[in-house]
């Protein structure tokens, strides 16, 4: 079940801080909870995701971009993502989440967020391929940006690493699993 309360909860948390720039980083704290665990009693990985789409809605919210939805009826869609877990959050333990934008090009709003244990210990990390859409499909960011009132004329340097995984997901097949196995 999504975490209804908690987005409202987040939502109006974000609603009262400072605004951000759209590079601006947003830190929020979280608890692992009963119903966010899996078999192995430690944060589930699905459950993982959603608590990084709260993360990136209380992003959105402080730099704007909630309001401009609404003002122009568009839509915030997840178009690609690489995910890495390297520490267990385990039931009622407390963590803190980063989220920022990293950089956009022509078509995508890149994100990055992570998921901090109290120790410093990096438990995960996400890189989204992020898009706004209108009814005739992608916003371009500049578009999006300027309806922000944000200087949209250059994305910060996106890092190497993101440039990477630009490219070698440009050369992965769609549709997929057109080899004959299946």
């Amino acid at each position: 079940m999504y975490p209804i309360f908690r987005l409202i909860k987040d939502t109006v948390l974000a609603s009262r801080m400072e605004r951000l720039p759209i590079t601006g980083l947003h830190v929020s704290s979280h608890i692992c909870w009963p119903w966010d665990l899996d078999m192995w009693m430690e944060l589930n990985n699905g459950r993982t995701m959603t608590l990084y789409d709260l993360g990136r809605t209380m992003l959105a919210q402080r730099v704007g971009l909630i309001r401009c939805l609404r003002a122009n009826r568009w839509g915030l869609t997840v178009a690609g993502s690489s995910v890495r877990y390297r520490r267990r959050i385990r039931g009622f333990e407390k963590f803190e989440m980063r989220s920022r934008t990293a950089g956009w090009d022509d078509k995508f709003i890149y994100v990055e967020q992570s998921m901090w244990k109290k120790n410093g210990d990096c438990a995960s990390h996400v890189m989204l391929r992020t898009a706004v859409t209108d009814k005739n499909g992608i916003v371009p960011p500049a578009k999006v940006l300027a309806a922000l009132g944000q200087n949209a004329e250059t994305s910060p340097e996106l890092p190497a690493w993101i440039k990477g995984w630009c490219q070698a997901d440009a050369g992965r097949p769609w549709p997929p699993m057109q080899d004959g196995l299946a």
